[in-house]
């Protein structure tokens, strides 16, 4: 049975004050309990390290938002895989829909980095999603399968064995608009399946896939009821305990 995983996505919300709060409340409420779920947080780059003391010999993993394919040169303003590894960074989310339409990142880029994330023994969090004209126009499964065979291009299953992947429709991240259980149910039975035929049945039924796109502790129940639905991506509702911890407990 897949195991159900519950990702905070900060985005570029908190300082080191509200990053030692946020955690301080999420360790306080998971301590000494055994969730049904895997609990990440992911903050910004800034907090990672204050983020990884505070989490220590916690339930709670750390992942990270974005990184770089190179191992290091001149690239400035870029993390390499090495540096999120040295502060104890083990998750690391790779072509979010904001990374893809705001600072323009190609599948073969996001490609690139999914294959230094492997090599480096990062456990990548592959987003994929559909615009809502590519929705309207009724090609979100063309899209999909694009940004799924090109973004795992190259990489076997052994090198994919921690993969997570998240289906986030763009037009439900920070809309307040979600889809419903059976829209978002749809999609990821394709990803399913298409990732059956990319790679194998077997790996396929065994992998993760979360839904993202304002995930709230409102519909998080029914959504993460989806037989093809293991977990959630979170953006905003991950920014306050109260609310991302019910959707810890929805599952």
């Amino acid at each position: 049975m897949r195991k159900k995983i519950i990702a905070g996505n900060w985005k570029m919300f908190n300082d080191i004050n509200g990053t030692v709060k946020l955690i301080s409340d999420i360790k306080k409420d998971l301590n000494g309990k055994n969730p049904n779920a895997l609990v990440i947080v992911c903050p910004p780059f800034t907090n990672l390290e204050s983020a990884s003391t505070l989490l220590k010999d916690s339930v709670i993993k750390l992942g990270a938002q974005n990184m770089y394919f190179e191992e290091n040169g001149a690239f400035t303003g870029e993390i390499s895989p090495s540096m999120l590894k040295s502060v104890g960074v083990e998750y690391v989310i790779l072509g979010h829909s904001e990374r893809r339409t705001i600072f323009g990142e190609p599948d073969q880029l996001i490609n690139k980095k999914i294959k230094a994330a492997v090599k480096n023994e990062l456990k990548p969090i592959f987003c994929i999603g559909e615009t809502l004209a590519e929705r309207e126009k009724e090609i979100t499964f063309k899209v999909i399968e694009t940004q799924v065979r090109n973004g795992l291009a190259g990489l076997n299953e052994q090198e994919l064995v921690n993969l997570i992947v998240a289906y986030e429709p763009v037009w439900a991240i920070g809309t307040g608009k979600t889809a419903s259980p059976q829209q978002a149910q749809e999609v990821h039975k394709f990803i399913r399946g298409l990732i059956s035929k990319v790679l194998s049945p077997a790996f396929a039924d065994g992998i993760v896939i979360q839904y993202g796109g304002s995930v709230k502790p409102e519909n998080a129940k029914e959504l993460l009821s989806q037989p093809d639905i293991d977990g959630a991506l979170v953006g905003g509702a991950c920014l306050k305990s109260d609310s991302f911890l019910k959707i810890v407990e929805a599952v």
